[in-house]
């Protein structure tokens, strides 16, 4: 009767049908070690198995404290799988390291991160889909600190109008999309306000390469563009505008002389003095008889501006 009941629980109690990890999750890590995407090293460290609860885990985790041969730090060590590493490590060398420079002169120091492992739901809601974290193949960034000690991160600077911050954390976004198959930053939904999420599910192919989410939609030229930084001061303010356009005007362009011949003695003109000797005076232009010249008489105040 106990052989009867051990075969009954081999068909019953879950053991042939165990949900399984799926498979391109494994060939993905035995891949990036394969091609020696990354190097162990005191920044990256082997780290035993996750096998559990569930199928959360993955077949050979790394511990992460800093990336870009230490040169970046992170400020909570990371679990995150193999293929992760060089998608975060080509994004910040192409992407953020670049942009950071151009805009505040200042290399990146440190990521500060939310987390990156972690056995639970997409959004941490109970009963969902199990989220990328739960495979260590996900990402939250929070924000960056510049080697000037500077903080930057979604949560303050992601909305700040024309600035430069913002336009930075946004070039960050954008560029991320390039990098990895998931990117989800502030505007996304109710849960990213804060951070933006990474990570490299497989959500299939396309024609042109493996299908990618991104959200926010990027908006091209949103933000101001960095401006030169070529280690000289700031031009000084200009008090005289007149004078810099009067300087900077063609002299090809500019109208001819008005007529200043003296005019009769009871006019405003009469108290002018003559023309000096030597120096001819300008002379009208003749027109046919009965055409009369004609002036522009509108304000210039009054004429309307036309940008588009």
């Amino acid at each position: 009767m106990s052989a009867l009941t051990a075969a009954l629980c081999l068909t019953s109690c879950g053991f042939p049908g165990r949900e399984e990890r799926p498979v391109w999750r494994a060939q993905a890590e035995e891949a990036c070690f394969a091609r020696k995407q990354v190097a162990l090293s005191e920044y990256i460290v082997a780290a035993p198995e996750i096998d559990g609860p569930s199928i959360c885990g993955m077949t050979r985790p790394l511990k992460v404290s800093a990336l870009a041969n230490g040169s970046i730090a992170v400020d909570k060590t990371l679990t995150i799988d193999c293929p992760m590493i060089p998608a975060l490590e080509a994004w910040l060398n192409a992407i953020v390291e670049p942009d950071a420079e151009a805009r505040f002169g200042q290399r990146v120091a440190t990521v500060n991160v939310f987390g990156a492992y972690s056995c639970r739901g997409i959004d941490n809601i109970p009963g969902a889909r199990l989220s990328e974290h739960a495979f260590g193949n996900a990402v939250d960034v929070a924000g960056f600190t510049l080697a000037d000690g500077r903080h930057i991160d979604f949560a303050h600077d992601w909305k700040t109008a024309d600035s430069q911050e913002a336009a930075f954390l946004h070039e960050a976004h954008a560029g991320a999309c390039q990098y990895f198959t998931t990117v989800l930053g502030p505007g996304a939904d109710v849960f990213h306000y804060n951070h933006i999420h990474l990570d490299l599910a497989n959500h299939g192919s396309t024609d042109t390469g493996p299908r990618r989410i991104c959200k926010p939609t990027p908006a091209p030229n949103l933000l101001p563009a960095p401006g030169p930084r070529d280690g000289l001061p700031p031009a000084p303010e200009i008090d005289e505008p007149l004078d810099i356009a009067h300087l900077s005007a063609p002299a090809a362009a500019a109208p001819p002389p008005a007529d200043v011949s003296p005019g009769p003695s009871d006019g405003p003109d009469g108290a002018l003095p003559p023309a000096p000797i030597g120096e001819s005076e300008p002379q009208s232009p003749i027109l046919p008889a009965g055409v009369e010249p004609t002036v522009d008489r509108q304000p210039t105040s009054s004429i309307p501006d036309h940008d588009n």
